[in-house]
């Protein structure tokens, strides 16, 4: 049973459907429902996504290397509203994900742009962009500049890796960024606050028996979700421990349906389930998927 239990974390493809299927904890979700088609261009490499705060059931978006160096704001139908820029100050090398909550000022919501993607291992240095989270009601047909960005510059105690998640626990600030090619992955962590110097070292708080972790997110409450290409897993956290001790504990593997390249995932806004989105590739549909939580919750 542990073996079994061990390869399905790990994401091994020839563990059997049925033994795969006993495996699946069916307690906490909905099977995930398909919202809309991606067919935007703009949203062809999609890689990160996480829920506005400051414009209330809207999804920022990102796509990684290669694009324009720009967020985007888009309904639960896929279609973009709101397109954010920075001029020249800032390059998509690899951007990866895409978070939003606190930050310096009290009640004021800021969002995190991640740039840890590397592939090839060449980049000893990552950034998270942080800035004010925009409101579409101060765009101009739908575009908006920001100029006003915080460079937080970090790199990892153990070598020149590649990651593609970033958590913000809202409770704390603290910021996680999880490894993606190891086995098993680590977390590292960037406690708030975190650019009182020119390069930071996250150190490793956690290491979890996974490997190609793509994305992830932190619930109001402090519930985790995680995924890889095949895996969903969910860390339910009613007593509100703290990530390093809630990541301790076995993950629940939630039922998923299983997306061409899927890269990233939210939670809603008010707690009650999680989105998840896919790159688009050849000859395959990809839809923005909703994972509804059983009990009908919230969190706050």
């Amino acid at each position: 049973m542990k073996k079994l239990l061990l390869l399905l974390l790990l994401g091994t493809p020839w563990v059997a459907p049925a033994q795969i299927h006993s495996f699946y904890d069916t307690t906490f979700f909905l099977p995930g429902q398909r919202l809309t088609e991606s067919k935007a261009p703009k949203l062809q490499e999609i890689s990160g996504i996480a829920a506005s705060i400051r414009n209330p059931g809207y999804l920022w978006g990102l796509n990684d290397s290669g694009n324009p160096a720009e967020v985007l704001l888009m309904n639960d139908s896929l279609s973009i509203k709101l397109v954010v820029g920075f001029g020249k100050q800032l390059v998509n090398r690899d951007w990866e994900d895409i978070a939003v909550g606190p930050g310096p000022k009290p009640g004021r919501s800021y969002l995190y742009v991640a740039e840890i993607g590397d592939n090839l291992a060449l980049f000893p240095y990552k950034i998270i962009y942080r800035f004010e989270e925009p409101s579409l009601a101060d765009a101009k047909r739908g575009q908006l500049v920001v100029s006003d960005v915080t460079r937080i510059v970090f790199r990892f105690p153990d070598g020149v890796k590649d990651a593609e998640t970033l958590l913000l626990d809202p409770a704390t600030k603290n910021l996680y960024v999880v490894s993606k090619r190891e086995n098993p992955v680590h977390i590292y962590a960037l406690k708030y606050p975190y650019d009182n110097a020119d390069t930071l070292v996250a150190p490793i708080v956690a290491e979890l028996p996974l490997t190609m972790i793509v994305g992830g997110d932190i619930r109001p409450d402090g519930s985790v979700v995680l995924k890889n290409y095949r895996r969903v897993f969910y860390w339910d956290n009613p007593t509100h421990k703290p990530l390093e001790e809630l990541l301790k504990q076995d993950p629940s593997i939630i039922p998923y349906e299983e997306e061409p390249q899927g890269e990233a995932m939210t939670w809603r806004r008010d707690g009650s389930g999680f989105y998840t989105l896919s790159e688009r590739n050849p000859g395959k549909k990809t839809y923005l998927y909703f994972y509804k939580r059983r009990d009908g919750k919230t969190a706050k």
